[in-house]
């Protein structure tokens, strides 16, 4: 991180020139308009004061003045709508091949976790020239996740799930902030964002701690552990390709259908609200629900599992076994000489 004085942050995204230029845009624009009012002003009281004697001036009226002086603000703020609904899409459009990171907030630490289960604390370790996915939410309070060099921002809420994308394009380490007042110790909410190249990036994850698992085997097992297949093979909904497929369901009673996209924030809300949405066709009472019982971090894990789950024959079932014996059967995990163990006081 470059320590010295500087107005604005390194664009280190490919969003931050556009961000910047829109800016730079508002700014100038904001500038000129600002001296141009400001230099009539001046003139205008100088020249036109009242004195002694002299007649009262003449009134002037012109509607083509008047339309002038209207349009050409109201061309401005066009042009910063239409820039800035073109950047705003741009960062709500989020790349199908970018790499997935789960963060979670909670006075007064960023904790971040891998697919592949290394895990970290205030700090985000990202490829250069690779989109990347964040799936936040928050332990307790409103956070936000604030990276100034990459010009991205989002709140990250109790409750819910929220994202945030960007790619890298500079090798280095960058500020991290929580730019939402979380408590007294907000101030001290701070880390950084490591970009390293492809190589070592992929070295870095190579050095998973010994103890931690890819989010997909740790889900598996809690999958296993609350017994959810028994269910969810035979008298609830298959879960088999259940990621991102649409859903028909019901909101409150059957009489009310809808349909639904099985993205993060649905599957969250099955597991912890399951009555919020029942699938057309099962019994409300069926799915308890698991609020209280797991907690962000273990939820974020079994959809990580759920998300693997493709069907494995032609009538739609999902065999458990065959899946967890797959996932255990990955490579073990070399230990890092800087562990994050230590410092996983999060729960």
């Amino acid at each position: 991180m470059d320590k010295s004085f500087s107005l604005f942050p390194p664009q280190a995204s490919n969003l931050a020139p556009r961000v910047d230029g829109l800016y730079f845009f508002m700014l100038a624009t904001t500038v000129f308009f600002t001296v141009i009012v400001a230099a009539l002003v001046i003139i205008f009281a100088i020249k036109y004061r009242r004195r002694e004697g002299a007649p009262p001036p003449e009134r002037f009226e012109s509607a083509k003045l008047e339309l002038v002086w209207t349009a050409i603000p109201l061309l401005f703020v066009i042009v910063m709508f239409v820039w800035g609904a073109q950047v705003f899409i741009g960062q709500s459009k989020i790349p199908d091949n970018a790499l997935e990171i789960h963060v979670n907030g909670k006075q007064w630490m960023w904790h971040v976790q891998h697919a592949n289960g290394r895990r970290e604390i205030n700090e985000l370790t990202v490829p250069v020239g690779r989109p990347v996915r964040l799936v936040m939410s928050s332990h307790d309070v409103i956070h936000s996740f604030f990276i100034p060099a990459f010009r991205v921002k989002q709140d990250v809420l109790p409750g819910r799930y929220s994202y945030m994308w960007f790619e890298p394009t500079q090798v280095g380490e960058y500020h991290l902030f929580c730019a939402e007042y979380c408590g007294l110790q907000h101030s001290g909410m701070i880390g950084k964002v490591n970009v390293l190249k492809e190589t070592d990036y992929q070295r870095w994850l190579s050095m998973t701690p010994v103890g931690e698992e890819p989010m997909d085997v740790a889900g598996a097992k809690i999958f296993a552990s609350y017994s959810c297949n028994v269910c969810h093979s035979e008298r609830g909904p298959s879960m088999a390709g259940l990621y991102n497929r649409e859903e028909t369901v019901w909101v409150g009673s059957p009489d009310k259908e809808q349909k639904v996209k099985a993205d993060e924030a649905y599957l969250r809300e099955s597991i912890l609200y399951p009555r919020a949405k029942i699938v057309k066709g099962y019994d409300p009472s069926l799915m308890p629900s698991y609020q209280g019982q797991l907690t962000e971090e273990q939820v974020a894990q079994l959809i990580a599992y759920i998300k693997t789950l493709q069907p494995v024959n032609p009538g739609n079932t999902m065999d458990l076994g065959i899946k967890m014996q797959e996932l255990n059967n990955q490579k073990p995990y070399m230990r890092s000489r800087n562990s994050d163990a230590s410092k996983r006081d999060y729960e």
